[in-house]
């Protein structure tokens, strides 16, 4: 019996070391049609069965041009990891084969300057976006923390004392600290978007979003 499919639109997964494989994982478990690529026959031949093409190819080649225009995929992801040549090429075979959505990891910041400046539209720095979670987490205040390029962030927090016992509207966080807090969450029960009568209590786990800087000044608060 076929899967049920939730996305049309095939994703070619380009490199299967551990970032590659977790993107091609993933995105298989929710319902997209994934075409993984590896140039190491070995490491190819471990992922027949996990996804739904596998393709043993180096993708750094110009032959692979026509291999990309063949499948006419809507979205591209490069996770070489093992060399910034290899990954460029690839990244550049891409972008000629008019790719709509191409999604890069980048291993520097030089890296990432020259996937943007050939047309990558999605760059991805995992090992310097995971060491600034992680010391925001470190830091003791946050619980967790997502931050975007814009330098926007949506974390999760205990709830300053100056919030406990009042309602948002009483305590005027957002006109205060420039941020807003989108949800609560108590242990036990399911989360709820903030309104203005939402009360706080000493329980909640604090949703908030905003500005990078704002936020960290708010969860600064004793």
């Amino acid at each position: 019996m076929a899967r049920n499919r939730l996305f049309d639109d095939d994703v070619i997964v380009i490199g299967m070391g551990r970032f590659g494989s977790a993107v091609a994982l993933e995105l298989t478990r929710l319902g997209h049609r994934v075409i993984a690529v590896e140039r190491n026959n070995q490491l190819a031949e471990s992922f027949v069965n996990k996804v739904a093409k596998v393709v043993h190819a180096d993708m750094a080649q110009a032959s692979a041009l026509e291999m990309i225009r063949s499948a006419e995929p809507k979205i591209a992801v490069v996770g070489i990891g093992s060399s910034v040549e290899s990954s460029v090429l690839a990244a550049a075979n891409l972008v000629d084969a008019g790719v709509p959505s191409i999604w890069a990891k980048a291993l520097s910041p030089e890296h990432k300057r020259i996937l943007d400046r050939i047309g990558v539209h999605h760059v991805i720095s995992p090992e310097a976006d995971s060491g600034r979670r992680v010391a925001h987490l470190v830091n003791g205040k946050l619980l967790d923390y997502i931050e975007f390029d814009d330098g926007f962030a949506i974390v999760k927090i205990k709830p300053p004392s100056e919030t406990i016992g009042f309602t948002l509207e009483q305590s005027q966080v957002r006109r205060k600290y420039g941020v807003t807090i989108v949800g609560v969450k108590a242990p036990g029960e399911d989360f709820t978007y903030a309104v203005p009568q939402t009360k706080i209590s000493a329980h909640h786990m604090l949703i908030v979003s905003g500005p990078t800087e704002l936020i960290e000044r708010f969860a600064a608060r004793p």
